[in-house]
């Protein structure tokens, strides 16, 4: 039976399972007493909720507290082994599979680097289908407690009838990429487990709202630095985060060709690939045969040798000028949306690190505008080379707490709607 606002009671019991879960997920071990305030349930209702969810083997006890007078305390938490995410982090240089319990503990990870043909569709698919077979048959984990694959991709993902996720590529000639069909085709998986696909500068902000730099945050940007730039946006309005080509607003009238055909965007000036053609169109030495992190960490020794060697000012000159152009690009997102936090994250912007941060900062606060520039911090992300895998792993916890900790509903016939792949947004305290 549905109520006047139309929710069912099983609309109800599902919403009170949400915030038991979440909530121990976040903040336990807890007590029964203490769940009752910090949920806004009554005592009965943490009870029967509790109940349900150690029945489930969702929830187990976690050691005892003392009580003012009383009978000690038993905490509860999230039992880890209870269930197990798969993220993928489809990047510049590699493919990365990671298999995590329930609290996001890494349990196994395959990784298969990408060559000259990095992007060929079916070669991604195929690294993507083994590595989860890897990772799997390595820990002898089986698919039932496997709540889904979270995947982040570069470019626009979209939810078609009939196609699933469908992976609008651009930059690297992927043009409507049926790519949920070709993982399903040959997969170690039934078809009962669900695929979440998503952009991967999503995944990284996903993961950094909830356990990196951006946890306490209502406006934050979480941006990729890698081969390419992109950008998560998470607000109130935003709160569930939205992934932003940030890589192509223009930062230069009739400037340099972008790798997406444009002209001047800020990916042909900002992103690895870009910046180490910069830096080899000026005499640079680029270590032939390199892949992007070998030539760009030879980049960075060269502009920045042990102490008494001599820097190359090619490479110093390169990497002034991409900061100042990287400056630029956040000033914009500052105008736009002025965030309490911006977060670099990514292998690239993990790897210019601290030596490049106090330049972006200064040239981000002279191209904004001063009140917003002057509420902002600018810092690397904490999540390290992982955050997108960690992230993507988040996508099917995430639908696994929307629903109430209940295993997923066979899909009818068709993609899963979109929301299903949007997390729940919670700021932990």
């Amino acid at each position: 039976m549905a109520g006047r606002n139309g929710r069912t009671v099983r609309d109800l019991r599902r919403g009170n399972r949400t915030a038991v879960l979440q909530c121990l997920y976040f903040d336990g071990p807890l007590s029964r007493f203490e769940l009752g305030p910090a949920t806004g349930l009554s005592s009965g209702s943490v009870s029967n909720v509790v109940a349900e969810l150690i029945a489930d083997g969702l929830v187990e006890e976690a050691g005892s507290v003392d009580s003012d007078g009383g009978r000690p305390r038993i905490l509860l938490r999230v039992a880890p082994g209870s269930g197990h995410m798969i993220g993928v982090d489809v990047g510049e240089t590699r493919v990365r599979i990671g298999l995590f319990d329930l609290t996001l503990t890494e349990l196994a990870r395959a990784e298969r680097p990408l060559t000259h043909a990095r992007y060929e569709v079916d070669g991604i698919a195929g690294h993507v289908r083994d590595g989860i077979a890897e990772v799997l048959s390595g820990t002898g984990t089986g698919p039932v407690r496997l709540l889904g694959v979270g995947i982040g991709v570069p470019g626009i993902v979209e939810h078609t009838p009939g196609a699933g996720a469908v992976v609008h590529g651009q930059t690297i000639g992927w043009d409507a990429v049926p790519l949920e069909q070709l993982l399903r085709a040959g997969s170690p998986l039934p078809d009962t487990v669900p695929y979440f696909i998503d952009n991967g500068a999503r995944t990284l902000g996903q993961a950094e709202m909830w356990f990196g730099g951006g946890r306490g945050a209502r406006n934050a940007l979480v941006v990729l630095f890698g081969s390419g730039v992109g950008a998560c946006l998470v607000t109130p309005e935003v709160e569930h985060g939205r992934a932003v080509e940030w890589g192509h607003l223009t930062v230069r009238v009739r400037g340099r060709r972008c790798r997406c055909g444009a002209l001047g965007c800020l990916e042909a000036y900002a992103g690895a690939e870009a910046l180490l053609a910069r830096w080899h169109e000026e005499g640079g030495s680029v270590p032939e045969g390199a892949d992007e992190e070998s030539a760009l960490a030879a980049m960075l020794a060269g502009a920045y040798p042990p102490e008494g060697g001599a820097a190359d000012p090619v490479a110093l000159a390169v990497l002034a000028e991409t900061a100042e152009y990287v400056g630029a690009g956040l000033s914009d997102l500052i105008n736009l949306f002025q965030p309490e936090r911006i977060l670099i994250g990514g292998w690239a912007g993990l790897r210019l690190g601290t030596r490049f941060l106090p330049a972006v900062r200064r040239h981000a606060a002279s191209y904004a505008l001063r009140h917003p520039a002057q509420r902002v911090t600018i810092d690397l992300g904490r999540l390290g080379p992982d955050a997108v895998t960690v992230g993507a792993a988040i996508l099917p916890l995430a639908d696994f707490f929307a629903r109430g900790g209940r295993p997923a509903e066979p899909a009818p016939e068709g993609p899963r709607p979109a929301s299903r792949t949007t997390p729940v947004q919670r700021v932990p305290h």
